[in-house]
């Protein structure tokens, strides 16, 4: 059985009654019957549904280090938990084959929010992460499994893009306790052709969880012709050191081809090594080398 879902609202217009769902900055239009870009949510009788309810695609346990959470429970390992979906189309994706697919439904493999928190639990784990697909696009299993999670003193990490609205996100935030934002470039046109989305949205998400006391780190996939360029890099440190964020791991990752972008070379190491003295020089504390 599917979920109401939360950020809903119904318009009337020309092409008669639809639901506009307010929950990322794509504001998808959704006709009857049909799915926004996530895929994850659908019309369906004039009220939209969440798909990805109860129906996680993976469940894994991992080092903390690889979502990259490096400064936050060091050395500890993490529940990791995704389902299909995501509202980026990023030409680089590593996970493209669950995130650009609808959630599948099997009996076999539901697990409420409860039973994910037992998993944690029986795993010997202190932490549940969001990740490898995008949270966003599976708000409303997320936001339960924080909540219950809380109740018996496990951590939630939110692992995501950050391409949210400021309500859903303000109502998520007191229920995590860190998140890795993937910043993927700096400069306005480079992030449409990239992702397909606008960059704005994702600094203010940035801003409202450092406002709020997330421990926050940053990840920037340096991709050559698209993310390396380091005068688009400066900007984007010396704009972090703006909002207090100098003290904020950034993880500065090595690009390997995959997905729309396997004859792009790998990032060269020297590009890193500029990068990391750059964001040094601009006051950036921890500075983090992936991919390497």
């Amino acid at each position: 059985m599917y979920k109401r879902a939360k950020y809903q609202k119904r318009i009337i217009n020309r092409e008669g009654e639809s639901i506009e769902c307010t929950l990322c900055p794509h504001n998808c239009i959704i006709k009857e019957g049909k799915k926004g870009i996530c895929k994850s949510r659908v019309n369906l009788g004039g009220t939209l549904y969440t798909l990805a309810w109860n129906n996680p695609c993976t469940i894994a346990v991992d080092p903390i280090r690889k979502k990259p959470i490096h400064h936050f429970m060091e050395g500890s390992r993490t529940l990791s938990i995704a389902v299909e979906g995501c509202n980026l189309r990023c030409l680089n994706c590593q996970n493209h084959s669950i995130s650009i697919g609808p959630p599948k439904r099997e009996a076999s493999s539901l697990y409420s929010p409860k039973e994910i928190v037992n998993r944690a639990l029986e795993m010997g784990v202190p932490s549940i992460s969001y990740t490898y697909s995008e949270p966003t696009t599976f708000y409303e299993y997320m936001l339960a499994i924080t909540k219950e999670g809380k109740k018996v003193g496990l951590k939630n990490l939110l692992i995501s893009n950050g391409y949210i609205n400021p309500k859903p996100l303000q109502e998520l935030a007191p229920y995590i306790d860190a998140a890795n934002i993937d910043l993927k470039s700096f400069n306005p046109k480079v992030h449409l052709e990239l992702t397909g989305a606008k960059l704005s949205p994702i600094l203010e998400s940035i801003k409202l969880l450092k406002k709020v006391g997330v421990w926050l780190e940053i990840t920037h996939l340096m991709i050559p012709g698209y993310s390396d360029n380091l005068d688009h890099f400066k900007e984007m440190c010396q704009w972090l050191v703006s909002q207090s964020l100098n003290d904020t791991p950034l993880h500065i990752s090595r690009f390997f081809p995959s997905h729309k972008l396997l004859t792009t070379p790998i990032t060269p190491l020297s590009t890193i090594e500029e990068a990391r003295k750059i964001a040094s020089s601009i006051g950036i504390q921890r500075v983090i080398l992936g991919n390497i």
